[in-house]
């Protein structure tokens, strides 16, 4: 049965908690495909952990209920993408989704000086975001204002692009290894490296790989989630990872009962241990609260968490 098909479960009083790894279509906002997952689900509560453009498919990691309490910590997770691009051609969106602003002949380029020019691009940079992004001015997002056809500048901004490789040439396509920090558009360095080549760029394709923790991600798309649902609930709701997945490279805090009972009623805690963020544990190993241990040794809670299961 097609996903347009299917009936669509009201946001349940179950407590659906976890995070789902979703493998997005192209074709369709990040936002689109959570509120298409939230509902499959049947949760009441969801959120992403940083956008992906409609042209982009691969892993958008969707929180549900308390998991939405970590959700804006994975937001500056370090991520790495499969791009590729179209030398010779650039457009107003910096993809094949926009209008074409020139066309330019491509020089002779050999391999050697296309990956001296991505060097150019790799360490901490500064970059200008694409004016059709959902970045804001004065609360209105820049793709809104330049579609109206407002004079719009993206002020740059300082990223971090750990690598940027050549993996294979045909033709004028380039097809590129990205790994950025948070707030790195793959747009905006295709037509900076097209720029660079004397030539102009623009992004043909994007897939998201992976996006710390998730480095091996088992990813689902909307399609098996529909399937499941129909077929096998138990299944389905196996697909989400307990909160912890999203915390796997904090430290973790194991609490005796006394201590654990400060942190579950938000109490700072003096502890011995260096100072830094970590995921507080009952000693039944349940997830209490991640916080911080600070200069004076005591543990303060940034966010708690209630009784957690994937079903409530």
């Amino acid at each position: 049965m097609p996903l347009s098909d299917l009936p669509i479960p009201r946001p349940s009083s179950r407590g659906i908690s976890g995070i789902l790894l979703l493998d997005k279509p192209r074709g369709i906002s990040s936002n689109r495909a959570l509120q298409q997952a939230k509902r499959l689900f049947g949760a009441a509560k969801a959120g992403h952990t940083g956008s992906l453009d409609p042209l982009a498919t691969g892993l958008l990691p969707v929180c549900f209920g308390e998991a939405t309490k970590i959700a804006g910590y994975l937001l500056g997770a370090r991520k790495a993408y499969a791009a590729e691009c179209r030398l010779g051609i650039t457009t107003v969106t910096c993809d094949s989704e926009g209008a074409v602003l020139a066309e330019r002949p491509v020089p002779v380029l050999d391999d050697a000086a296309i990956r001296d020019a991505l060097t150019r691009f790799t360490g901490r940079i500064t970059q200008v975001p694409p004016v059709y992004s959902a970045l804001k001015q004065g609360g209105v997002p820049l793709y809104q204002r330049a579609r109206r056809g407002e004079a719009v500048e993206a002020p740059p901004r300082e990223v971090d692009v750990f690598r940027f490789e050549l993996l294979e040439r045909d033709g004028d396509t380039l097809r590129l290894h990205v790994e950025c920090g948070s707030g790195t558009y793959v747009r905006s360095l295709v037509r900076d490296l097209g720029e660079a080549l004397g030539c102009g760029a623009h992004l043909t394709a994007l897939r998201r790989l992976w996006v710390e923790p998730f480095r091996e991600p088992c990813m689902v798309t909307l399609d098996e989630i529909a399937r499941l649902r129909e077929q096998d609930a138990s299944a389905l709701l196996a697909r989400l990872l307990p909160i912890e997945a999203g915390l796997a490279d904090w430290p973790v805090l194991v609490l005796d009962e006394h201590a654990a009972d400060d942190v579950a009623h938000g109490r700072g805690l003096r502890i011995p241990a260096a100072s830094g963020r970590y995921r507080a544990q009952a000693p039944s190993g349940q997830l209490l609260a991640i916080g911080e241990v600070d200069a004076a040794g005591t543990f303060k809670v940034l966010r708690g968490f209630a009784g957690e299961s994937r079903l409530g």
